[in-house]
């Protein structure tokens, strides 16, 4: 699965800068969000192993960025082999979970094409600690391709969001957020619920999304909405 859904995630998250190296695929932005951070090595370079390592070292150094590899586990072998030599390690593991588009319009909860300040206003109070991470984010949001909607739950004010990506069967989920003083409300549920009815409206049958391994709570609360895992994936760092 992951040789399909790899790169319609790649295109569902853009990053603010891409490029290639064969079947290498880089992403830069403002090194934040890994995802949109890193070097996605989706199939050959079209080169020996050790001189694309080494291309893509330059390119994210020209960028003031560390250089990431994001591997899905199992894969790639020989680049693993390769990065491990150079120093390289594994951290953040992701699972990559994904479901039957099944959803309802919840009570409470309006979407729209586009960001609006009660979307803002939530998702800077969850990620308040790292200014710059939230921007990175929100940028990235702004770049998503239609159809897609942002979802803004609340009864009265607006305490939880989420977006979500649409591309031919498949819907990617993104920056489900909820504001810290209206957790554990069900809110998350009910904006999940909202983003896969209108994915559905718009012909997607099979949703996915990322969550760290690490999220119990966010693991369960996707697995409770019918999601299950589907593969993992790491971030290969120098000296991580």
């Amino acid at each position: 699965m992951a040789r399909e859904l790899e790169p319609v995630a790649a295109r569902g998250w853009p990053a603010a800068e891409c490029d290639e190296i064969g079947g290498w695929r880089l992403h830069a932005a403002s090194g934040f969000s890994g995802r949109i951070n890193a070097c996605w090595p989706l199939d050959d370079p079209g080169l020996p192993v050790d001189d694309a390592v080494q291309r893509t070292e330059r390119w994210y150094s020209t960028r003031d960025l560390p250089t990431r590899f994001k591997i899905v586990e199992g894969t790639a072998p020989v680049l693993v082999s390769h990065l491990a030599a150079r120093g390289y390690q594994a951290g953040d593991p992701t699972l990559v979970m994904v479901g039957d588009v099944t959803g309802t319009v919840e009570p409470g909860v309006r979407t729209a094409a586009t960001l609006d300040a009660d979307f803002l206003k939530v998702f800077a109070a969850s990620q308040a600690a790292v200014a710059g991470d939230a921007r990175e984010r929100l940028e990235a949001l702004e770049r998503v391709s239609p159809p897609r909607f942002f979802a803004v739950a609340g009864d009265g004010a607006p305490a939880a969001v989420g977006a979500c990506a649409v591309e031919e069967q498949w819907v990617g989920i993104f920056a489900m957020r909820t504001h810290p003083d209206h957790r554990r409300r069900g809110l998350a549920r009910r904006v999940l619920s909202t983003l896969l009815a209108h994915a559905e409206q718009s012909g997607a049958r099979r949703a996915y999304l990322q969550v760290e391994a690490a999220n119990l709570g966010a693991v369960e609360l996707y697995r409770r909405a019918g999601f299950s895992e589907a593969y993992r994936y790491g971030y290969w760092v120098r000296g991580a």
